[in-house]
């Protein structure tokens, strides 16, 4: 009858112990140099080796040559502890025999000397498991048990285990074994079992034990069985269930260049899959990558990636359908790609800020100045600043953004804003807004002036043209309409009245106050339009 790996290659020596050389050397030492603890705690993953170590260390401490490193192997008391049948070698599993009263029995042990041996000793396995009645019960004799009594205590929880508890015992931490070491170990099993095998194929079982030798043997001994005596790739990750890194690889790659096809087919491949061993595999996969140093995915991405999957996984863990959170998480993962560009606007915008800020700097004491004269003031008809056709890019896109942004400041911009020139870092353009329409632009000033100077840069300078039409002079209105205007008058108003006032009390024989000026109704909205940090008013010559 065949046994199982496990137990066939379970280590017998502190040399046979795979990936905990740091106990192994420090239990040695302590066993050839005589100094020994009453107390022993052994805790980590499940088949990192705590019980076969606290066998060997009994067996050690029972050899007739000992104590020693090395136990003979053939004296009485090794034979009978390679064969777990010794007397004074005690095995409790605290799982099935958790409560006080199985403790006290075993206390009542500790009272009598060992029945051949040197001491007598208890090997309690999964000691978490005691009650808090049982754990109390052994203080006292974990404390200061009998000479001839040594206690070996084995955990995967030891955050379980009472703070008096852990004081009273030595404690050794076992750690995870390595895959590489998971790996060397299963093709020296299989080398001397004369099996052939995959080394891709050992490295997926390697890896799907996650630490635990014990758990890497046992898929090794049903590949052995599935694949007919050749551990090959293929039946590995099919009797695993799992999908090969090859594909996943070619996902990856499919996800950076964004296509949706490819990752669509890919979804409907995966269908026979559990969706949760997908997500751990793609986990793996971008860890292997962000090791590798693979610079077509920077620690950015996987990052983002990694964030999604965890995601996934909590909706998994509420019962989420499967299929549509693999779906959702790919989908997330190429969309997630889109924030580079976003991070480059940021970039873009924050180098921007600081060149414009330097300017300023440079240019801080020169303060912008704008002059008014009285013929900008007095309305007149524009000629020789006439609108080009609109053959800037970036105008267009000024538009269109004003358009996404509010249509009815889009089509007001497109009807009465007409693009002149950009020259020297100056946007002029000329507006033939009335006043409602003009109070609209103001209101939503901010805005436009955001987006020029997101298209034209940040130190554009805005230079807005009002469009006016010319008042006709009184002698050129019509005749007959100034007839009819100045018979009314005549008749409402005898000789020398306000309607038709002597020239010298005309309002436009008298010089305009500068000061009231800037009381203009048009002034005031150009004021407020173009901001400036002087206005000076001259003098017509």
């Amino acid at each position: 009858m065949s046994l199982a790996l496990a137990l066939k290659y379970r280590p017998t020596t502190f040399d046979d112990l795979i990936g905990q050389e740091a106990i192994s050397q420090t239990l040695s030492m302590a066993l050839d140099s005589d100094r020994l603890s009453h107390a022993y705690l052994f805790s980590g993953l499940r088949g990192s080796g705590k019980t076969s170590t606290a066998r060997i260390f009994a067996r050690a401490l029972l050899c007739e040559k000992g104590p020693s490193s090395h136990p003979c192997g053939e004296c009485a008391h090794c034979k009978m502890a390679l064969q777990n049948r010794h007397m004074d070698i005690i095995e409790m599993d605290a799982a099935s025999n958790r409560g006080i009263d199985d403790i006290k029995e075993l206390i009542e042990h500790t009272r009598y000397k060992p029945s051949s041996a040197r001491y007598k000793i208890f090997i309690i396995d999964e000691v978490h498991m005691l009650t808090n009645q049982a754990f109390n019960a052994l203080l006292k004799t974990l404390e200061e048990p009998p000479s001839f009594v040594k206690f070996v205590l084995a955990t995967t929880d030891p955050l379980k285990l009472p703070a008096t508890i852990l004081s009273r015992t030595q404690h050794f931490r076992f750690k995870k074994i390595s895959q590489n070491l998971v790996t060397k170990h299963i093709e020296k099993i299989l080398n001397l079992e004369k099996i052939e095998f995959d080394p891709k194929a050992i490295e997926i079982v390697a890896r799907s034990g996650a630490g635990s030798l014990r758990d890497s043997l046992t898929l090794l001994d049903q590949a052995i069985v599935y694949s007919k005596n050749f551990v090959d790739l293929t039946t590995v990750t099919s009797m695993l269930g799992i999908i090969e890194f090859s594909k996943l690889d070619d996902l990856i790659d499919k996800i950076i260049k964004k296509d949706t096809n490819a990752i669509i087919s890919f979804i409907n491949e995966a269908k026979e899959y559990e969706s949760e061993m997908v997500l751990d595999e793609l986990t793996m996969l971008l860890k292997s990558k962000l090791l590798e140093l693979d610079h077509a995915m920077p620690p950015l991405i996987l990052e983002r990636f990694f964030r999604i999957i965890a995601e996934a996984k909590s909706l998994l863990s509420i019962g989420s359908d499967g299929e549509f959170v693999l779906s959702l998480t790919l989908m997330k993962m190429m969309e997630s790609l889109e924030i580079l560009e976003i991070d480059a606007l940021i970039s873009k915008l924050k180098k921007d800020v600081e060149e414009g800020s330097s300017k300023v700097e440079q240019n801080s004491k020169k303060q912008e100045v704008v002059k008014i004269t009285e013929d900008e003031i007095t309305p007149q008809t524009i000629e020789s600043s006439q609108p080009q056709e609109r053959k800037n890019d970036g105008f267009e896109e000024l538009i269109k953004r004003l358009y996404d942004r509010n249509y009815e400041l889009g089509k007001l911009f497109d009807e009465h804003i007409d693009f002149v020139s950009f020259e020297d870092g100056k946007l002029t353009w000329i507006s033939s807004v009335d006043d409602e329409q003009r109070k609209r632009l103001i209101d939503a000033w901010g805005i436009v002036k955001m987006f020029v100077q997101e298209i034209f840069g940040v130190d554009t300078k805005i230079e807005n043209i009002a469009k006016k039409k010319v008042a006709k002079p009184a002698h050129k209105q019509n005749n007959e309409e100034g007839r009819q205007d100045l018979s009314s008058a005549q008749e409402q108003h005898p000789a020398g009245s306000c309607v038709a006032p002597a020239g010298g009390e005309s309002e436009a024989s008298k010089e305009k106050d500068p000061s009231a000026i800037l009381d203009e109704p048009m002034v005031k909205s150009a004021l407020e339009m173009l901001d400036p940090h002087r206005v000076t008013v001259k003098r017509k010559s």
